[in-house]
């Protein structure tokens, strides 16, 4: 049977939250991917790329993989009634519910993080607790039915990892040469730890007010969940 595998599709999302995911899923056999949102307009990605709908909320079929990206516009959806709603419809069906990035927070907003590990980009970390997660600092974190994945291009790392659970090791590691996915950074900055004083410094001074609104956003997800 086919797989039925949805993206939510959103103004503001951060591309490779979903291409990456997008691509690796998409090479695996006999699936079906959506590209899911409230309408079919086209919708502009954090960085300019311009995506259109596959599906409309409405006419989503029960999803086997529900996945969530993340972006700068994950902020509006932690608010928005109809995508939260859409959220936890197909959550009491799919195989898996997933996310990428600051996707983890719309799945928090929407109460499906409670009791359960999940991680997210290391900016927004502190974030998961309120929503009732258990937070945990790792590329892909899996807890159930639940796949979590840590900032942006760990959403390849991700979808791997799910390649392997829908598929098989030997599927999943046959996508991952395909694709010629071998990490090797010219530098060691990628993660807070290892990246120089200056370089965190000038991140985080970049994020401070994405991180304000995103906590007040949060704050007020928090207290609609009880």
């Amino acid at each position: 049977m086919t797989l039925q595998i949805g993206f939510l599709l959103f103004p503001g999302i951060q591309q490779l939250d979903l291409t990456g995911p997008y691509d690796v899923l998409g090479s695996l056999p006999d699936v079906k991917l959506h590209l899911v949102w409230k309408d079919l307009a086209p919708v502009t990605s954090s960085t300019g790329l311009v995506f259109t709908p596959t599906m409309t909320y409405a006419d989503c079929p029960t999803l086997d993989v529900l996945c969530v990206p993340g972006g700068s516009g994950v902020g509006p959806l932690m608010e928005d009634p109809q995508t939260l709603d859409f959220l936890r419809a197909q959550a009491l069906t799919a195989r898996y519910v997933t996310s990428v990035c600051t996707g983890s927070l719309v799945l928090g907003a929407a109460g499906l993080l409670r009791g359960r590990k999940a991680t997210t980009h290391w900016a927004y970390h502190d974030l998961l607790a309120p929503l009732g997660a258990i937070p945990v600092q790792a590329r892909v974190v899996r807890d159930g039915n639940l796949f979590t994945g840590g900032g942006i291009t760990a959403g390849i790392d991700f979808a791997l990892t799910l390649a392997a659970e829908l598929y098989d090791e030997a599927t999943a590691q046959l996508v991952q040469l395909q694709i010629e996915y071998a990490p090797a950074p010219p530098f060691n900055s990628g993660r807070p730890d290892t990246a120089p004083t200056s370089v965190l410094e000038e991140a985080n001074k970049r994020t401070t007010e994405s991180r304000k609104v995103r906590g007040e956003i949060t704050a007020r997800a928090a207290a609609r969940l009880g």
